[in-house]
């Protein structure tokens, strides 16, 4: 725990630095793939020392965290594995020091049945964005649909906390540094939530439409009597009982 104190105080330093924006660029890429660290501690520290320019210093991180996303992608799609489908010392580096072979074998689930979803809230809530990025690009999931996922996650949380600092200014920042991962999190729930319910909703729709609108049978054509069943005209006038007319 105290090297992780020291890596935070060490962090926290670059915001009195003039290239603290620089700073907060490369920690903002580099923990999309391996810091273990998250860049909203320069984040927080630059808004509170320069009120004004938090939507900057945002914009910023969101770059960083976006650019790390993509080649964090890259490492899973092109240096995961060896030719033979065998790990390669890139991966097994992550495994020892980055995250554990288990979770990312979880990975594969949670891609296959929530797709979109679990970058956007990997992205935006306090779970391990590195562990999602690179197992991406392993599993090969749609790199358009896993930018875009990344872009609106790392936006919405990183302009959250520029907007609250720039709104509430030094007061606000106990309340981040308490409760701002909670906060992610039910954000992040009422927002899936809603979703689903509306495509629940609009699925109920379609099928109630569907079921309005009645179903339209085919009358088959009356059968025509074959020419050797007919009866002949002269017979049908025998058959007729003329004694009534």
């Amino acid at each position: 725990m105290k090297i992780f104190k020291q890596l935070y105080d060490w962090v926290l330093s670059w915001s009195e630095s003039r290239w603290g924006w620089v700073a907060l660029f490369l920690f903002a890429l580099f923990e999309a793939s391996w810091f273990p660290l998250p860049p909203d501690i320069l984040l927080i520290a630059l808004c509170l020392g320069a009120t004004k320019k938090s939507f900057r210093f945002a914009a910023i991180c969101l770059l960083g965290s976006v650019i790390g996303a993509v080649l964090a992608y890259g490492i899973g799609f092109f240096l995961w594995q060896n030719t033979a489908g065998e790990y390669t010392a890139i991966a097994h580096f992550f495994f020892n020091h980055v995250f554990s072979e288990e979770s990312f074998a979880n990975i594969q689930r949670l891609y296959d049945k929530y797709n979109f979803w679990i970058v956007y809230t990997a992205g935006f809530t306090p779970l391990p964005f590195k562990l999602f990025t690179v197992s991406a690009g392993v599993f090969n999931i749609d790199f358009l649909m896993f930018t875009l996922a990344s872009a609106v996650a790392r936006s919405m949380r990183f302009f959250l906390i520029a907007w609250l600092i720039w709104k509430f200014g030094a007061p606000i920042k106990s309340f981040i540094d308490k409760y701002f991962n909670l906060l992610a999190t039910l954000l992040t729930v009422m927002l899936v939530g809603f979703t689903m319910l509306a495509f629940y909703l609009i699925g109920d729709s379609g099928a109630a439409t569907e079921s309005v609108v009645p179903a339209i049978e085919e009358v088959a054509p009356a059968e025509v009597p074959a020419a050797d069943t007919m009866v002949p005209e002269s017979d049908t006038l025998a058959l007729c009982d003329v004694t009534d007319l």
